[in-house]
């Protein structure tokens, strides 16, 4: 029940944190949340600033509904409530840094004093006595106005402190799983759907920017949560862990600090020497320079996940030695007047791929394939599922009033409403699938296999090949194939957690398979929204009889 619970936290995050920011996009003008250009930004249009107040509503509505009161929990809440209303006050009228300095006190204060969240144990050092609140708490407090920075000053590229956020939080997410932390869990999923459902829009060439309503949110939310997973759900884990999950943004925004203060700038003063401003200077592609970043936070939370217990010596060799190498490879670069992409040329691999690209098989059939494999899935779970959830009756039913409604009004072909129906049965088909079908059935477990890796592999033919664009994979898919393939891999070998895995991997994979649809679909009266219907009906009546 838990696990459903889970589900339907990062269903409801990501439905609501998409449906809020296209409102405030429209209202970004009129209240001035709009990012202009200039010399120390990287995009060359303005371009709106609100989705933050998507990803703090879509993450604090499910855990106030769902999520057992407790005092830390009031004082979390309270805290990334002052960080909205400060964040987007800045994103509005540009605050001072000391101002927005108070508000980011006042939040971690509120967790650490009034939440009893700190820290109390610290690396290579021992605290006792009165000496672990006497220190914990004042370090705690610093350490969580860092993170709250140090994600603020990494959201300078489309998609990279989004990403970023993502990675930690899943490691957090499930970190916290596995030594049953379940509040902290229902924190960390319902952030990463608001970071989901924002990364829709963010992906490059981004149509919003999260601003510092969403920038400091999130370095609040990874700073509290890594606090209660290391102190609290399962101290032990190494004091040092932190620092892989939460990644570059620790050690990218110190290094900026010491080279300002080395040239006599002030600390806190914005320009373009983080590291992914140093990797564009190298004339690294935007998408490259996020790729790159990507990677390296990857490593850090595997890195994370396989090394949790082991020594401090040996996990702070493993960020610093890393961090180290990416620092020394970007200043022997920069000295030396590296570039990335010096001469303009086609490879022989890209003519291959445009060559390749114009065969019908390879922009039509997966895309019909992709369009038909999906709605029968829809309607079989609903029809062959052993058993239906009470709760997933009422649901369905509702789903269901709301689709056929859609489909007889006056609504855009790809309106939010559809788009949260589908990702609703997406994931009830997903768990049923996973739960309640044939698993005992001969030649079940093949058939499965079967079924999601050609859909997998339809999918990412459709998306690569189906529409006219230079062959490149972007840093979204790369991000959600490392955490389809990575959730799978660690959860495989254990069975009373692989499901878990399971249903993560085959329920990306459908989100992106319906998405392919809702984009090339011409009416609304097509085979997913009436498989979606036929689907929702069948769950109500099954559940509710």
């Amino acid at each position: 029940m838990e696990q459903i619970l889970f589900l339907i936290t990062f269903i409801s995050a990501t439905v609501i944190s998409m449906a809020v920011i296209p409102l405030m996009v429209r209202l970004a003008p009129a209240l001035g949340m709009i990012d202009k250009p200039d010399q120390r930004k990287v995009h060359t249009v303005p371009v709106p600033r609100v989705g933050g107040v998507g990803i703090v509503i879509g993450s604090l509505l499910p855990i106030l509904l769902w999520t057992p009161t407790e005092p830390w929990l009031l004082a979390y809440v309270s805290g990334a409530a002052v960080l909205l209303v400060f964040g987007i006050w800045d994103d509005i009228r540009e605050l001072g840094h000391y101002t927005k300095f108070a508000g980011q006190i006042v939040a971690a204060v509120a967790v650490v004093y009034f939440g009893d969240v700190y820290i109390t144990q610290l690396p290579f050092i021992t605290l006792e006595g009165a000496q672990v609140a006497a220190i914990g708490k004042p370090f705690t407090v610093f350490a969580i106005v860092g993170m709250i920075n140090a994600i603020n000053t990494s959201d300078g590229l489309d998609g990279l402190a989004g990403g970023m956020s993502l990675l930690s939080l899943g490691c957090i997410a499930y970190l916290a799983f596995m030594a049953d932390g379940g509040p902290s869990v229902m924190i960390a999923t319902a952030a990463l759907g608001g970071v989901f459902g924002f990364l829709r829009y963010n992906t490059h060439p981004a149509r919003v920017f999260m601003g510092d309503g969403g920038s400091q949110f999130l370095g609040f939310t990874l700073g509290v949560l890594a606090v209660v997973l290391t102190q609290q759900v399962n101290p032990a884990l190494n004091p040092v862990l932190p620092l892989l999950f939460l990644g570059l943004p620790i050690v990218d925004i110190v290094v900026v600090i010491v080279r300002r203060v080395r040239r006599g700038a002030k600390w806190y003063r914005a320009h373009k020497d983080h590291i992914h401003h140093r990797l564009l200077q190298l004339k690294f592609h935007h998408y490259e320079a996020v790729m790159i970043i990507y990677s390296i936070q990857m490593f850090f939370i595997a890195s994370s996940i396989f090394l949790g217990y082991e020594s401090d010596a040996l996990l702070m060799s493993i960020y610093l030695g890393t961090s180290s190498l990416l620092f020394l490879f970007l200043t022997a670069a920069e000295r030396n007047g590296w570039c990335a992409h010096s001469v303009s040329h086609v490879s022989s691999f890209a003519k291959v791929i445009h060559t390749i690209k114009s065969n019908r098989f390879f922009t039509a059939a997966p895309v019909y394939f992709v369009g038909i494999a999906i709605p029968v899935l829809f309607v079989a779970v609903a029809l062959l599922a052993k058993h239906v959830p009470r709760d997933f009756g009422i649901i369905a039913a509702v789903m269901a009033a709301t689709l056929a409604v859609y489909l007889v009004a006056r609504i855009a072909v790809d309106s939010i409403i559809v788009q949260a129906v589908h990702y609703v049965i997406a994931a009830f088909v997903i768990y049923l699938e996973t739960h309640h079908f044939g698993q005992r059935a001969p030649g079940f477990a093949i058939l499965e296999v079967a079924y999601f890796s050609v859909l997998t592999g339809a999918i990412g033919l459709a998306i690569r090949y189906g529409e006219k664009q230079d062959f490149k994979i972007t840093p979204m898919d790369y991000l959600v194939i490392f955490v389809v393939l990575f959730a799978g891999y660690i959860l495989h070998s254990m069975p009373d957690r692989a499901e878990i895995g399971l249903m993560a991997a085959k329920l990306i994979v459908v989100f992106y398979g319906c998405e392919l649809i809702v984009m090339r679909m011409r009416g609304k009266l097509n085979a997913l929204n009436i498989s979606a219907l036929v689907a929702l009906a069948v769950l109500a009546y099954r559940g509710l009889t």
